[in-house]
């Protein structure tokens, strides 16, 4: 199998990057403040740039597998998440809530909700089709990255101190792995 080499556009460092559902697009998001929508060939096929766009560093970005409204998801350290039409690239809500940077989103495997998370040790969980928070889980300290699981209502938190899982529909956690900072 060949590789390829592609100029990227963006002018400073790349922090995240998803792959569409179909496997036909890829979304970047860098410290340049800039989400750029790519073909699997190289060809970026849109630049979001405008003047809804982040105020600061794109941290992290991802597609929402649902397909009937198709949707890329964005978080930042301007303290906010976005929600961005996938059609034409313009921005649907913009989602405040965060008191410091996110660091990470996630989307529902149906996706019908989008958690965020970031230095602030609390995940906001939005509902994506109406563009509103629905409730927050503290993690005690910096979230560095959520995912949900595939075929249970549980959202994942790697923190600074643990690993937690929550049962979305109880909003309790059902584990909680502690990292142990002594080694």
């Amino acid at each position: 199998m060949g590789s390829s080499s592609w100029n990227l556009g963006h002018t400073k460092d790349v922090l995240s990057v998803a792959f569409s559902v179909d496997n036909r697009q890829i979304v970047s998001a860098s410290r340049d403040k800039t989400i750029k929508l790519w073909n699997t060939l190289g060809e970026c096929k849109h630049a979001i740039q405008e003047q809804d766009s982040h105020s600061d560093w794109v941290s992290c970005v991802r597609f929402s597998p649902n397909n009937l409204q198709p949707t890329i998801v964005s978080g930042s350290w301007d303290r906010t998440v976005k929600i961005w039409n996938l059609t034409n690239c313009k921005l649907r809500s913009t989602l405040a809530g965060h008191s410091g940077y996110v660091n990470t989103v996630a989307v529902s495997p149906d996706g019908s909700l989008c958690a965020s998370g970031g230095t602030d040790g609390v995940i906001l969980l939005w509902d994506l089709a109406e563009g509103k928070k629905l409730y927050s889980l503290d993690a005690g300290s910096t979230i560095h990255t959520l995912c949900f699981s595939p075929n249970r209502y549980w959202l994942c938190a790697a923190t600074e101190s643990s690993i937690k899982i929550w049962d979305l529909e109880s909003k309790s956690v059902v584990v909680d792995l502690k990292v142990d900072l002594k080694q």
